[in-house]
């Protein structure tokens, strides 16, 4: 068996575009990985395409050994884009070697431990608020523009069985509401300040949340990059009375994220843009978290499920960075199942209707629970047709 072409597709979902990495063997077989372009990569199919290059001809089941060569063809810029490329290539390659032992992605991990997943909505009402004017004709969902749509947003996640909820910080006083997002754009970066408006109403924001899914449901915020130190702390300490999951925090600096953490009894989950154990190990050893995120499309299951051990070696459990389409979720779920330390697993579920479609088997989901997959590989295939059906485009701005 050896690799005889890769090929990248791409189709558009609203917001963003779903791209996909296809490799393909010399006798028909066939792995698939996804990755996201969209959101500070752009240019990253070129590299997938010329690391791509270097492989063919190689037998795809080594899977450490391919890797490991990529990562010494990178070697002096390594992580980031060069990560990411190896990552998707180390996902599809996995995907194969499973399907050629007609075997789970989590059976190469040792086997399941858990046969479900807990889940918690995210971005519950972002993408409500940043494409007001488009979402309804890209989801179904209705757009959010007062706190009294953020209170039904909440109880239909309630309704629908969820146990767990993420959003992001909403702006209303102003025209038209907006996210804020300082930290990738807008106003305010870089010097990412903080004043009494935007924490009273975050509170505000949080307080209808909390209304609307009602006591049993737990709440995490995701603030991003949008602050320094100093607002980090505010915020940790002003969300105390919600009681939240976690309060997801962007920082490159392990040592200032400790102390956001010990400045309030609120529970920190970080490091989702970090890459491989190097990277992790110096938040694990400050003690700089609750909850560890690892970002499987970036970091590769293989790396990501090392990362996992080692969170485990320091008492930290672990929750996948998933923001992505359908087998993005079934990459998650395979290191989810495998892992004893599981926290919970991320899941978008305002998005486009058709997403179903794009797979040969959707992840199942029950009472806020995702069912592990059980067909070989990561457990479906790509419909191309529905790539074919929905061309890719520009993705259009967040509202600043």
């Amino acid at each position: 068996m050896r690799i005889a072409k890769l090929e990248d597709l791409h189709c558009a979902a609203g917001w963003r575009d779903f791209s996909f990495l296809k490799i393909t063997t010399d006798d028909g077989l066939t792995g698939w990985s996804e990755y996201l372009e969209n959101f500070g990569a752009e240019g990253l199919t070129t590299i997938i395409q010329r690391l791509g290059e270097r492989i063919i001809g190689m037998d795809p089941r080594p899977v450490e050994q391919i890797t490991a060569f990529l990562h010494g063809l990178t070697r002096q810029s390594p992580g980031g884009m060069n990560q990411q490329a190896i990552a998707a290539i180390e996902n599809a390659l996995v995907d194969i070697k499973a399907k050629a032992l007609g075997i789970p992605v989590y059976e190469m991990l040792g086997g399941p431990v858990r046969d479900r997943l807990e889940l918690y909505w995210s971005h519950c009402g972002t993408w409500r608020v940043s494409f007001a004017d488009h979402i309804k004709e890209w989801t179904g969902f209705d757009p959010i523009r007062s706190l009294a749509d953020v209170e039904a947003a909440g109880a239909e996640v309630a309704r629908r069985g969820f146990r767990g909820l993420k959003t992001n910080i909403m702006c209303f006083d102003r025209e038209k509401p907006t996210i804020h997002m300082p930290g990738f754009n807008g106003p305010g970066w870089p010097a990412l300040n903080i004043d009494s408006t935007l924490v009273n109403g975050l509170v505000a924001q949080m307080s209808a949340f909390r209304r609307g899914v009602g006591p049993r449901v737990g709440l995490h915020l995701d603030l991003n990059f949008n602050f320094k130190t100093e607002g980090y702390i505010r915020l940790a300490q002003a969300m105390e009375q919600f009681d939240l999951v976690w309060l997801e925090v962007d920082s490159y600096d392990p040592a200032a994220l400790a102390t956001i953490r010990r400045s309030a009894r609120t529970r920190i989950a970080s490091c989702e843009s970090l890459y491989g154990r190097r990277q992790f190990r110096p938040f694990f050893e400050n003690q700089s978290v609750d909850v560890a995120i690892i970002d499987v499309a970036w970091n590769g299951i293989l790396e990501s499920a090392k990362i996992a051990a080692m969170a485990d070696a320091y008492e930290i459990n672990v929750a996948p960075h998933n923001f992505n389409g359908h087998i993005g979720s079934l990459m998650s779920a395979h290191l989810c199942a495998a892992i004893p330390n599981f926290r919970v697993m991320e899941i978008d579920i305002e998005d486009v209707p058709w997403k179903d479609q794009l797979v040969s088997a959707p992840p199942v989901i029950e009472q806020g629970q995702l069912l592990i997959p059980t067909g070989a590989g990561w457990g479906a295939e790509v419909n191309e047709e529905v790539i074919r059906a929905h061309p890719p485009q520009r993705p259009v701005k967040w509202r600043d």
